[in-house]
């Protein structure tokens, strides 16, 4: 008998170069109009860097796909790499982690998407460039219960609506978490993702974004965002927590879980969350409930180097959560 997926995660794959910049070298200002936050070197130069850490098979999904499968669930990986070197890296990391690559498509004509973070302390920008590949869904034998979809390149709109017709027409269940592209497109391009999601995630600036609103009030941005199709949208709001509306129309807010020392770095923290939360649900979880598994994940992946290393198995975040501060509670607000 053909096996059935849990949790499908679909999305670009790629390796991460993590340089971490020499903080003499580099400088980083804040608008304090915007908010928004600049990274200067002076240019022309040869800058020395501290350190460079390279992690292959990550990206939003295999992030995703990684978690999913730490936390015991049968996960795939719906991906396109190149027929390379960094591509049979790619593989043979996923296979290490336990994550399926049937669904893994080889293209020999393609290089597998690499690229660069600059770290600054705690914080990073990535360089960025997708491979342009032919995307398409996979025969699946047996429907998976859910697909985990997320980042894609630009070329990708098509993709949206096999996907969202896949799901239209089977039993699997949708989870969205957009990619940059993803939110940029604007909901009229892929609105079939939207309305065909089970789970949507995205933080508070991506919601005002998406539903172009200078609302405040997280709540409210969360029905808004359920309006637009979602059965379970979840809004992040960094320090300030998670939250998300369940089907009675409550809303319930999450804290953060305490960090046990400074974050080392913060790539990764919200593919932690997110999946978490889907495999909770996918675990028979309800909303409330799912919303205290994500920020234990996230608190540990950012207390090291990338996206992967510090994504937890089943006994240690059910053991955070035997251990977790009085007030770690999901609360109606």
């Amino acid at each position: 008998m053909s096996q059935q997926y849990d949790f499908v995660a679909i999305g670009d794959i790629l390796i991460d170069a993590f340089i971490q910049l020499n903080e003499d070298q580099a400088t980083v200002t804040k608008d304090e109009e915007t908010g928004r936050k600049t990274l200067s070197m002076e240019f022309g130069s040869k800058l020395p860097y501290d350190d460079v850490v390279v992690v292959p098979a990550v990206g939003n999904s295999p992030n995703a796909a990684t978690s999913a499968t730490r936390l015991g669930l049968e996960t795939g990986l719906v991906s396109h790499i190149g027929n390379d070197k960094f591509g049979k890296e790619c593989l043979q990391a996923l296979r290490d982690r336990g994550v399926h690559t049937d669904f893994i498509k080889i293209h020999e004509d393609k290089k597998t998407n690499y690229h660069y973070v600059l770290r600054y302390g705690p914080e990073r920008t990535i360089l960025i460039n997708h491979e342009h590949y032919p995307y398409a869904l996979p025969d699946f034998p047996v429907a998976p219960k859910f697909f985990y979809f997320s980042s894609v390149g630009e070329h990708g709109i098509p993709y949206h609506h096999e996907i969202a017709e896949y799901v239209k027409n089977n039993e699997t269940k949708l989870a969205f978490q957009p990619g940059t592209f993803q939110i940029k497109v604007g909901v009229d391009a892929i609105r079939d993702i939207y309305e065909n999601s089970e789970i949507f995630f995205c933080n508070k600036e991506e919601a005002q974004e998406i539903l172009k609103t200078k609302e405040q009030d997280i709540p409210t941005l969360v029905r808004m965002v359920r309006e637009l199709g979602p059965t379970i949208p979840v809004v992040t709001d960094g320090p300030g927590g998670a939250f998300t509306v369940d089907a009675d129309d409550q809303a319930w807010h999450m804290p953060m879980y305490p960090d046990p020392a400074a974050p080392v770095d913060r790539t990764g923290a919200g593919d932690a969350f997110s999946s978490t939360f889907t495999s909770a649900i996918i675990l028979g979880k309800d909303p409330a409930e799912a919303l205290s598994w994500g920020p234990i994940n996230s608190m540990s992946v950012v207390q090291h180097i990338g996206a992967q290393e510090g994504l937890l198995p089943m006994d240690a975040l059910q053991k955070f959560l035997a251990d977790r501060p009085d007030d770690y509670v999901p609360s109606k607000v």
